[in-house]
């Protein structure tokens, strides 16, 4: 028989709430440039920290359905640290005590975090608009 793993909506709910829970309060998402490392666990190597992102203090409401949408985020200008002309290629959130939790993909649109301009320049305003985390195996 093949693998046909399905969860309730409650449990998937409850799975996309443990994101907030384990990053706690005033969570950080820390956007790089260079290559994406294997997973959270793996230890930033030559990747340049092009900005960090203080979230609100509470990162996201309870989940709705199997998907998390956090609170809006703004790179506020003069906190941007690269130097002009550096792509954002991936970003890593971490809790208020640098422990990581997520990693994923940076771009304009099609990515994990979706940036309204991926070539960073130092003291640039960064919105990101929107970002959320869907879990599968529903129904």
């Amino acid at each position: 028989m093949a693998l046909n793993l399905k969860f309730s909506a409650a449990l998937r709910a409850a799975q996309q709430d443990q994101i907030t829970a384990r990053l706690g309060a005033n969570a950080v998402v820390r956007v790089y440039s260079g290559e994406q490392p294997a997973s959270p666990d793996t230890a930033i190597t030559d990747q340049v920290l092009l900005s960090s992102i203080a979230c609100s203090a509470t990162f996201a409401p309870p989940a709705v359905g199997s998907t998390l949408t956090v609170n809006p985020l703004e790179i506020g200008v003069g906190t941007t640290q690269a130097g002009d002309g550096t792509d954002a290629t991936w970003f890593r959130i971490v809790t208020a005590g640098g422990v990581a939790h997520i990693d994923g993909s940076v771009g304009i649109s099609g990515c994990d975090m979706n940036l309204n301009n991926t070539n960073i320049a130092k003291g640039q305003t960064i919105a990101i608009a929107t970002m959320t985390f869907t879990n599968g195996n529903g129904n």
